[in-house]
This record gives structure tokens, sequence and C-alpha cells, in this order.
């Protein structure tokens, strides 16, 4: 059973989630702080299923009648990216995968290489204008990042496409649900299937 505490930080980490388009980690430290808990344990720290819940749930609440037509907007932006760069097997995660996104939310993809700068250089042959830094990866060790901006028709507005590269090898084992019995990730014909059940 979740404390007082932390079902309030992840409540208003909700809320910046929406309404300012931050990330879960951040969201939650600025939330506590908010709340006055510079020192809050890591037990007291919701989770990111909690704040998804809490997200969900201010959406339906507040976001109803513009939030599922700015989810199919940046989901249309993840399908172009991933026939452009469908060598590196693609696959959507985050909250546009997950159907929490919103028009301030960004688009992320995460490309399976065999060879770690095989993305970077198509995308150089193909012309795109793409800025490089890195996060840690799933073994703990950095890995690149590429980010580029991406015209949103429908939107009427740029959004950023974030490109996680791995290694092919880390694919495996990152289909399977959670508890909810959702995935953390999908490909082209998982996203069309839920583009097509969302019409």
């Amino acid at each position: 059973m979740a404390s007082a505490l932390t079902a309030e930080i992840a409540a208003a980490a909700a809320r910046l989630v929406v309404e300012e388009g931050m990330e879960y980690g951040p969201a939650k430290q600025r939330a506590a702080r908010a709340l006055g808990k510079h020192s809050t344990r890591s037990a007291e720290m919701p989770d990111n299923t909690a704040v998804e819940d809490e997200v969900r749930d201010y959406l339906a609440l507040f976001c109803a009648d513009t939030q599922p037509a700015e989810l199919a907007a940046l989901r249309e932006v993840a399908a172009h990216w991933m026939e452009r760069l469908g060598e590196f097997r693609p696959h959507l995660t985050g909250a546009v995968w997950r159907g929490t996104a919103t028009r301030l939310s960004s688009v992320h993809l995460q490309l399976f290489c065999d060879d770690p700068k095989s993305a970077e250089i198509t995308m150089l042959n193909l012309g795109i204008d793409f800025d490089i830094g890195s996060i840690n990866g799933p073994r703990g060790l950095p890995v690149d990042l590429l980010s580029v901006s991406s015209m949103s028709r429908a939107l009427g507005e740029t959004v950023t496409v974030f490109l996680t590269v791995l290694d092919h090898d880390d694919l495996r084992g990152g289909l399977k649900p959670d508890a909810s019995g959702q995935t953390q990730r999908g490909d082209l014909i998982a996203l069309r299937r839920l583009m097509e059940t969302s019409t």
C-alpha cells in the first residue's frame, strides 16, 4: 500500500508530466521538492507505474478532448521515422507507445544496430540533421542518443525525436508485457495495430 506522501508525489509529478512535458524521473524529483521533501527517501518515491496511472487519470479528467488527437499525431511522426530507419529494427517506447503522450511529449525510438555507428552514417547519407548525446544503456554503459526535429503537420509544430542506439542483442526480452499487460516498446507493425484500434 503506497503511503500518503508517495501518492501525493505521484499526483504532483503527473501534473508536471502532462502540463510541462517532463520525463518521469525529473518530474518526481521536482514534485518532491515542491512538497518540501528535499531528502525524500527512495522508499517514499513512487515508481513509474504509479506516476503513469496518475497521468492517465489526469488526462482523462482534464485532456480528454485534446489528448487523443495529439497522441495520434505523435504516433504518425513515430511511424514516419520507423519507416525511414527500418533497417535498424526501430521500436517505439515511452509515452507515445504507452498512450499517455501529449503535444509536449517527445518521440522515443530505439534502434538496434549490429554496428553502433551505422545509424549515424545512414542519417548523414540521407542528409538528416541530428545532434548526438549519450545516456546510460541497458547494461549501465553509455550509448549514443541521437535527436532530430521533425515537423508534425497535424500539430503545426516541430516534434523532437530521440533515437537511442542499442546493440542488436538488447532487443531480446524487451517485448515482455508488464503487470498491466502492456509492453515497454513495440515495432512498426505493433504501432500500426495500435493506431488502427485507436481510430
